[in-house]
């Protein structure tokens, strides 16, 4: 069996050399057919500057909180996920699970529950009691949230393209309700 560690993202000593195993990551998970905002045509360029632009800022300044699963024996990134902490004023309470990416080559090793489980934990200590999310319906990720406790709120007909036609497809909206801290 494979060996992860689970950490928190950006370090400050390994910043480039993790955006290009981020971008590889999203690339490989896009090629791979995941619905996760992107559509073919879709480069490692593409992928590198979404993590450089869009989302590095915004972790740097705490309105995301990222998480990623690094392989041991190579120091690699696999797996991420994202928890946007930049609500509204009158939703401080809670927080949106992002972008659960896992290496087409890393599934099936319980990263993305480790992921997930993980994130639950930062989104309590940010004192938030309720988490949303949302897939693709009849994905693979609905029973793994299913099982983790999260509930079907609704479904929503023609929500995205899909990543390598333009077929549309629902989306799923699901929801968490977190412990209070004491």
């Amino acid at each position: 069996m494979q060996s992860y560690i689970i950490e928190s993202w950006p370090p400050t000593r390994t910043l480039d050399t993790d955006l290009h195993q981020l971008a590889t990551l999203l690339h490989a998970t896009v090629h791979d057919g995941a619905s996760v905002s992107f559509i073919l045509p879709f480069t490692h360029q593409d992928s590198l500057d979404w993590w450089r632009t869009k989302i590095l800022p915004q972790a740097n300044s705490y309105q995301r909180h990222i998480l990623i699963a690094r392989h041991t024996a190579t120091n690699t990134i696999v797996a991420s996920v994202q928890l946007i902490l930049d609500m509204p004023p009158n939703q401080q309470h809670r927080a949106e699970v992002a972008k659960l990416l896992v290496h087409p080559e890393h599934r099936r090793q319980g990263l993305a529950r480790a992921l997930m489980t993980a994130i639950e934990h930062i989104a309590i200590d940010e004192n938030r009691t309720l988490i949303t999310l949302d897939t693709v319906t009849g994905s693979s990720a609905e029973p793994l949230y299913q099982s983790l406790g999260y509930q079907l709120s609704g479904t929503i007909p023609n929500y995205a393209r899909t990543t390598h036609t333009a077929t549309l497809e629902p989306t799923s909206i699901y929801y968490k309700q977190l412990p209070n801290q004491p």
